[in-house]
């Protein structure tokens, strides 16, 4: 029988090399305080989160070694999410769920998964072995995405979707029971709205929705004492007002309120509500996560208490995700931090670009300081996003004009992949809607809202400063 490779190594005459360790070390105060003011340098780099700072190696030469009998040293406690969203699940990891050496993860398309003997199976129930049992249960692919979530997010678990809205009908239905009294506010995505609005009233669950610039009104309805959750979207789509997460973290806690975030728009790259305060974290993971245009899902992160009354929900409503479907965003979010921080600095570079050119007349973005919500989005995130919106000084005519004189944007929905996009809402959405419906929700015909992919920015500034020559 041939040897394996292991055992043929060992029975060579080369002498094996000695493990090495490569210290590292904390930042410094001065590290720190750099870290901490974000969005100055927003526009030629992004900076790590000061919460959880990239530990730097030591130089390469640089080193010294362990005895043989001695232990190395443990890991760092907290790795860089460059890091994280390329091993988090698969090397690091328990590498139980992959049961492979392959490099990339394996796509397990079985839907019945087997057991050695009925004590093989009793062991699976009892929790004290790892296994599957059906792909609407589980599976072992998307086991490591949500592996890889949990860590992105620094979550205890993570439960992923057939989408975005999937993910949110299930936090709902199982965290809010018939009698209790979702918050939300006015600015959260108008799917979700219309769940709460529509469907949870006719379970006997109420509903009130609050302005997100008026705190005042939030205490008031929480100071009723009956609130069972406080839902909102940060930052909001498309006028990108951020929420003070610690805030209403602690005003909704002192109340007993759990606290969710859709937190879609920021990506897990630019923010964490759960070490923010929040409870459970949302994500349309269509968007940045797997970064592509080409999947559908979603995933919300958590406890493991909160996540295991989502999944129970989440088993019965059916909407497991695809172990092809996970391949691709796994895929997706080993480059996820390089996308969304070369979409975050693009997307400062053209908000701070077009807030000074005559034919715009707002821009909206947090990134920049003269928005209302630019203190809030640098205390609590890295990078202010990919997504601008601004009102162009034209009609909805001339708008229309502008959107069609792009030549690299795409005229399209949805948001955060390697293409931009690019939508006048007043006729993506709300077209054939009345001026009061418009009005409620903020849009004008003026408005556009602008998804930047990761083309070169100086292409994208030249397509659209030639665009506006247009009108």
């Amino acid at each position: 029988m041939a040897k394996s490779s292991s055992l043929a190594m060992k029975s060579t005459s080369i002498p094996r090399r000695r493990r090495v360790h490569r210290p590292r070390r904390s930042p410094t105060k001065p590290e720190r305080a750099a870290a901490a003011d974000m969005f100055d340098s927003l526009a030629t780099s992004c900076p790590s989160s000061p919460d959880y700072p990239v530990v730097p190696d030591m130089d390469d030469d640089f080193a010294f070694s362990i005895a043989d009998n001695a232990s190395p040293p443990p890991p760092p406690p907290c790795r860089s999410d460059k890091t994280l969203a390329v091993h988090a699940g698969e090397k690091m990891g328990s590498g139980e769920a992959a049961g492979t050496d392959s490099i990339a993860t394996p796509i397990v398309s079985g839907t019945t998964h087997w057991f050695r003997d009925s004590a093989d199976l009793v062991a699976f129930k009892e929790g004290r072995r790892q296994s599957f049992e059906y792909g609407r249960y589980g599976n072992p692919t998307v086991k490591v995405l949500e592996d890889k979530m949990s860590a992105l997010e620094r979550a205890e678990a993570t439960l992923v979707t057939s989408s975005g809205m999937n993910a949110i009908v299930a936090t709902l239905l199982s965290l809010v029971p018939p009698g209790g009294h979702v918050v939300a506010t006015n600015d959260c995505y108008s799917e979700a709205q219309a769940f709460i609005r529509e469907r949870l009233s006719k379970m006997g669950i109420k509903s009130t929705f609050v302005d997100l610039d008026d705190m005042e009104e939030l205490e008031s309805v929480l100071d009723k004492g009956d609130v069972t959750m406080f839902y909102a979207d940060s930052p909001t789509n498309p006028h990108l007002k951020i929420v003070d997460v610690p805030r209403v973290a602690e005003l909704c806690h002192r109340k007993g309120a759990l606290v969710c975030i859709d937190s879609t728009l920021a990506s897990p790259i630019n923010q964490k509500p759960l070490t923010l305060g929040a409870d459970v974290v949302l994500h349309s993971a269509t968007k940045y996560i797997a970064g592509h245009h080409d999947v559908i899902a979603g995933c919300v992160s958590g406890s493991e208490a909160l996540i295991s009354r989502i999944r129970a929900w989440h088993h019965d409503l059916g909407g497991a995700i695809s172990p092809n479907a996970s391949y691709m965003i796994i895929r997706g979010l080993k480059t996820m931090a390089l996308r969304v921080e070369a979409q975050n600095r693009t997307a400062l570079r053209m908000a701070q670009l077009l807030e000074n050119h005559p034919k715009i007349e707002r821009v909206y973005y947090p990134g920049l300081e003269s928005s209302p919500w630019h203190g809030v989005a640098a205390r609590q995130m890295t990078g202010a996003g990919g997504l601008i919106s601004f009102e162009v000084a034209s009609d909805l005519h001339g708008v229309m004009r502008f959107v069609d004189a792009l030549e690299l944007p795409l005229i399209a929905t949805s948001l955060g992949g390697c293409e931009s996009l690019v939508q006048q809402p007043a006729v993506m959405s709300y077209w054939g809607k009345s001026d009061e419906e418009k009005a409620k929700n903020g849009i004008k015909d003026n408005f556009v809202r602008f998804s930047f992919g990761i083309e070169k920015f100086e292409d994208l500034r030249d397509d659209i400063l030639q665009a506006l020559e247009k009108i």
